[in-house]
C-alpha cells in the first residue's frame, strides 16, 4: 500500500464572482509529475441573470486541460472548430499541442435562469515528443462515462481515461494517463491500482476519507510516497475524489501564462506565434482573436 508523503490544503484564489480553490500549484508544492495545476470552482448557486463563467478566449500549447463539470454545464469553443455543451456529470478533454484558442463559458440559458456549478479543471503537462503535436478534444457527457462498483456496491469509479477491472474510459488519453472520479458511501473501503513509478494525482473534493489510514479533509491534495502499487480508502462520510495517474516525465518545465513548455526560448517562441496569428485556426473563434 501507498503511503503518505504530505497533504495540501487547497487555498482560495476567486477569480470575480466564482468561488475558487487551488492546491497546487501551491506552498511547498509546484507539480505532481506530469500533473501541472488544479482550479476547484464552487460549489455555488448563481442567481438568474448572472455574467457566468469568466474564462473567455484564451490560449494554450504544450498540455492538456481536463474539466470535469460536478455541478452546472459548461460551453466549450475553440480555433480548432471543436463546439459542445457539456452537463453535469460530464468531462472534456482538451490537447492544446502546437497551440489554439478556446473559451469555456456559460451557455445563455444558464447565465438567465442561474442554478449550481462546481467544476474541476486539471492540467496535464505533454512530453517534448507531443507538445507540438495537433490540438484535439473530446467532449463526454455523463452518460458515456464508464461506471465500475466498488466496496459492494457502495461506491463507484467513474472512467474517464485508461483501463480498469477490464474496461476502458471513453478518451484515450496519448500518454497513457489514467483518469478517473470515485465516489463512496460513508462507511465504504476500497483499494486502488497506484502503479510503482507512476504520479499518483489524488484530491478530495467532497467529505472526509481514510487514505492508507489517515484521515483526509475535503480540498486537500494528497501527496503520495512511490512506496506500493494500491491505495487504501474508507469513507468517513459521503466523499468524492478525483482520482488519476501517469508516468513521470523527468523533463524540464518552463511555463508562463497559458503556455507550458521545456525551455525559455519555447516560450518566447509561443508568444510569438500567438501574436502572428498562427493559433487562430478556422474555428468559431476566429473573429475574436484578432
Amino acid at each position: 500500500m501507498r503511503t503518505i508523503k504530505q497533504l495540501h490544503a487547497a487555498y482560495r484564489d476567486d477569480i470575480g464572482d466564482l468561488t475558487t480553490r487551488r492546491p497546487v500549484p501551491g506552498p511547498g508544492l509546484d507539480r505532481i509529475g506530469p500533473f501541472l495545476f488544479l482550479n476547484h470552482h464552487g460549489p455555488q448557486v448563481y442567481r438568474p441573470g448572472n455574467n457566468g463563467l469568466p474564462f473567455g478566449p484564451h490560449p494554450h500549447r504544450g498540455f492538456e486541460t481536463v474539466t470535469f463539470i460536478l455541478d452546472g454545464v459548461l460551453a466549450h469553443h475553440d480555433t480548432g472548430g471543436h463546439e459542445s455543451v457539456i452537463d453535469a456529470g460530464g468531462v472534456q478533454w482538451m490537447t492544446a499541442g502546437s497551440g489554439l484558442i478556446h473559451a469555456e463559458v456559460s451557455p445563455p440559458s444558464f447565465k438567465r435562469d442561474g442554478g449550481s456549478l462546481e467544476i474541476l479543471q486539471l492540467w496535464l503537462n505533454l512530453p517534448a515528443r507531443l507538445k507540438m503535436t495537433a490540438p484535439r478534444y473530446s467532449g463526454v457527457q455523463k452518460n458515456d462515462l464508464v461506471r465500475v462498483p466498488l466496496a459492494g456496491g457502495q461506491g463507484e469509479l467513474e472512467l474517464v481515461a485508461g483501463a480498469f477491472e477490464g474496461q476502458r474510459g471513453p478518451i484515450s488519453s496519448l500518454t497513457g494517463a489514467f483518469m478517473s472520479v470515485v465516489r463512496l458511501a460513508a462507511g465504504a473501503k476500497a483499494v486502488l491500482p497506484a502503479p510503482a513509478a507512476r504520479a499518483v494525482f489524488l484530491y478530495v473534493v467532497k467529505g472526509d476519507v481514510l487514505i492508507a489510514g489517515k484521515p483526509v479533509a475535503q480540498w486537500h491534495l494528497v501527496e503520495l510516497n512511490d512506496d506500493g502499487d494500491t491505495l487504501a480508502l474508507e469513507a468517513l462520510g459521503d466523499c468524492v475524489l478525483l482520482f488519476g495517474h501517469a508516468d513521470e516525465l523527468n523533463e524540464p518545465v518552463v511555463a508562463h501564462g497559458p503556455f507550458v513548455m521545456n525551455t525559455a526560448e519555447e516560450i518566447r517562441q509561443a508568444f510569438a506565434d500567438y501574436q502572428a496569428g498562427a493559433f487562430n485556426g478556422t474555428g468559431p473563434l476566429k473573429g475574436l482573436v484578432d
